[in-house]
């Protein structure tokens, strides 16, 4: 399941273009590390950097988590390294709970931990990112807590791409439930909105938000994805 609403998926969008966390390109694609192409790229690490605007999107996603879940129960709040940890923090503060954090993959020294903090057995965790694109990798962090002890049932993300047909089955699969402020159908109806680029750039993005694959190997890129962050 993937809760939103409304008018925070606009906000975030307009938040996000404010202050220059997303980028259009679709004459020069966008090649990640992956090999995937895309003429879209979203930098929500930015956001640390501008207070106001971190303010507000910490604020309506407490709200929207407000409305879809039960914060009375939930004992911590943890973050994915690395983006993810900053907004448990801020997320932390904001609620009033005890925070945590999960390494990618154990420590390779030391007590070899992989989740940071102090945990009980049986506590239930909120993992918090910065962006989700098919869910993968929250699923990855989900497990991490879950092999320490945590009950993990929700997963708070600032952006979720919404673009990949795997996604909804990853998260049910794996017991999760993302609630996400906006995904890139917000952004683009509010760049639109702006007339902040030519019509030709808006049609490729969508192409490339209908067809991502198809679009990522007609322009450069892989067709088949590796799990994505």
């Amino acid at each position: 399941m993937v809760s939103m609403t409304g008018s925070f998926a606009q906000r975030t969008a307009q938040l996000l273009i404010d202050i220059k966390a997303v980028h259009f390109n679709a004459e020069k694609p966008f090649i990640f590390t992956s090999g995937w192409a895309s003429p879209v790229y979203i930098d929500c690490r930015k956001v640390i950097s501008f207070l106001e605007p971190r303010r507000e999107i910490i604020r309506m996603g407490c709200e929207l988590l407000a409305q879809n879940t039960d914060l009375a129960k939930v004992d911590y709040i943890a973050g994915g390294e690395t983006a993810g940890i900053s907004y448990a923090a801020w997320m932390s503060e904001t609620l009033g709970k005890p925070m945590l954090y999960v390494r990618k993959k154990p420590k390779g020294f030391g007590r070899g931990a992989q989740i940071e903090g102090e945990m009980p057995e049986g506590a239930r965790v909120l993992l918090v990112e910065d962006l989700a694109t098919d869910g993968a990798s929250k699923v990855s962090f989900a497990n991490a807590l879950r092999e320490g002890g945590a009950e993990v049932s929700d997963v708070f993300s600032v952006f979720f791409y919404g673009i990949y047909k795997e996604s909804p089955g990853i998260f049910k699969d794996a017991g999760l439930s993302l609630h996400a402020l906006a995904t890139w159908k917000d952004v683009l109806a509010e760049a639109r909105a702006r007339k902040l680029f030519p019509e030709t750039t808006f049609t490729e993005v969508e192409k490339f938000l209908n067809a991502p694959a198809e679009w990522s190997r007609d322009h450069g890129g892989v067709f088949e994805r590796k799990a994505a962050v």
